[in-house]
């Protein structure tokens, strides 16, 4: 999820721990904490394109992670905070439950998490998209309201466990509108006599009524979209895999990389003499058959019989666009 839902979550879990003791210390401390498994981020700044996109959401992301640097942070703050009447041990279960919740909440995107690392198994339930106001907006509110309370106040922890119960509620409600969307997609297939390998749903950014799937046939990719406000039947638009264009290079180590990060889910398309990988389960930033533009698209080059990626940049325009398309198809087809 974004930062600002991340600070949210980590600042209310570590208020559920300690606020009574520290008041808006604890939510000071949960939001730094919430932040740090994101710091992965940096590791594009020292390495290349395709370890960075490896690291992200790997190592900081997981249980391990959590479990051994919790003690540390806990005894570090320890330190800083003698007059607190805390020790390391009750600043560090503020700080596990701060990183930890990170992750599970990460788990429900589509990028998911690593959260066994390092186990390669990636937790990706595909529920919720990265920035979504209703799940934030509300659970900020509450927040925000906590804070002015007292320390002892009941109203402090009325508020604070008002938003992590909405907040909650609204995700086993996504994992709901998952299920049904789920079946329209292949109620879809079926009446439509498409005969499919796998399928993939996941919401379409910032909301959870337009829902996209990605389908995969023999030789090309399906991708559908279905709005709670649709009275039309769901219109699936086909994309060739083209994944013969990289011919020899199938072969190459970084290459294979990119196939599984993606989960095999990508398309090789070429713009003036270019082979662009395009990773599918992110979707489409235009939905033109005989010129798609992907959200993640990466340029492939070989230097020295190494084969890099450098990602497509995406400017405001790019946003701009996305969300006129977005608002438009939300409101039904």
């Amino acid at each position: 999820m974004d930062s600002l839902t991340q600070i949210v979550l980590g600042a209310s879990v570590a208020e559920a721990v300690l606020g009574k003791k520290v008041g808006n210390k604890a939510m000071l401390y949960g939001a730094i904490a919430g932040t740090i498994p994101d710091l992965d981020v940096l590791a594009k700044l020292f390495t290349d394109t395709i370890t960075a996109i490896e690291f992200h959401r790997g190592f900081t992301h997981s249980i391990f992670f959590s479990v051994v640097f919790a003690p540390i942070f806990g005894w570090c703050i320890s330190k800083i905070e003698r007059k607190s009447g805390v020790g390391w041990k009750g600043w560090s279960l503020l700080i596990f439950s701060a990183l930890i919740t990170h992750p599970i909440l990460d788990g429900f995107t589509t990028w998911g998490t690593q959260f066994f690392w390092p186990f390669e198994y990636r937790v990706a339930f595909k529920n919720i998209f990265v920035i979504d106001p209703l799940y934030t907006l509300p659970f900020l509110m509450f927040l925000i309201l906590t804070m002015f309370q007292k320390r002892t106040s009941p109203k402090r922890r009325k508020y604070n466990r008002l938003g992590l119960i909405i907040s909650s509620t609204y995700l086993v409600i996504t994992l709901i509108l998952k299920g049904i969307t789920y079946e329209k997609f292949t109620d879809a297939l079926q009446k439509q006599n498409i005969a499919y390998k796998q399928l993939q749903t996941k919401p379409a950014p910032l909301n959870t009524i337009l829902w996209t799937a990605n389908v995969e046939t023999e030789n090309s990719y399906l991708i559908g979209d279905y709005s709670f406000f649709d009275t039309n039947p769901i219109a699936f638009h086909s994309f060739p895999k083209n994944h013969q264009l990289v011919g020899d290079w199938i072969e190459k180590r970084n290459l294979q990389r990119l196939i599984k990060i993606s989960e095999g889910w990508y398309i090789i398309s070429e713009k003036d003499g270019d082979l662009y990988f395009n990773d599918l389960r992110f979707g489409l930033l235009k939905n033109n058959p005989k010129n798609p533009e992907f959200i993640f698209s990466y340029k492939l080059t070989e230097i020295e019989g190494v084969i890099s990626a450098e990602e497509t940049k995406r400017g405001r325009v790019d946003a701009q666009k996305l969300l006129g398309d977005l608002w438009g198809r939300i409101k039904g087809n």
